[in-house]
């Protein structure tokens, strides 16, 4: 489980960077390096998220950028999701939830270098200076 370090770690790192939801390193780091099947593997990150998801949304709120209102409307429809998700999860053999886990990384890539090379494409990053804090613009988030 020395492997579980340095996933976590790094997973951290690019949740909190990122806003990715860790499981994206948690599933492939926990299969490939770790060994636990792609059922276990998913299951473990949904509940390793927890920590991460805290920390970040506290510093990124911090920061003023977490939209309360649309979080918990997102995170209310998720619950209902997740369930129903968990249900299907278990119905697949291992073999067709990573390959479907996988399909789905590769869809998300392919759209966001898509995205990415659309240069007309407003990024959000200007729009979200803007509508920061002034005490956060330059300096980070209020001690």
């Amino acid at each position: 489980m020395i492997w579980a370090i340095p996933i976590g770690a790094v997973a951290g790192l690019l949740a909190g960077m990122l806003g990715v939801g860790g499981g994206v390193l948690f599933v492939p780091g926990l299969v490939l390096l770790v060994g636990l099947t792609q059922h276990e593997a998913e299951a473990t990150s949904l509940l390793a998220i927890i920590p991460v998801a805290l920390v970040g949304t506290y510093r990124q709120d911090r920061y003023g950028n977490v939209r309360h209102a649309d979080a918990l409307l997102l995170g209310g429809l998720s619950v209902a999701g997740a369930a129903a998700g968990v249900v299907l999860a278990n119905a697949l053999s291992g073999t067709v939830l990573r390959d479907l886990f996988a399909a789905f990384m590769v869809i998300v890539a392919a759209r966001l270098v898509r995205r990415a090379l659309r240069r007309d494409e407003p990024t959000g990053e200007t729009a979200s200076q803007d509508n920061a804090p002034e005490s956060t613009r330059a300096t980070g988030p209020p001690v």
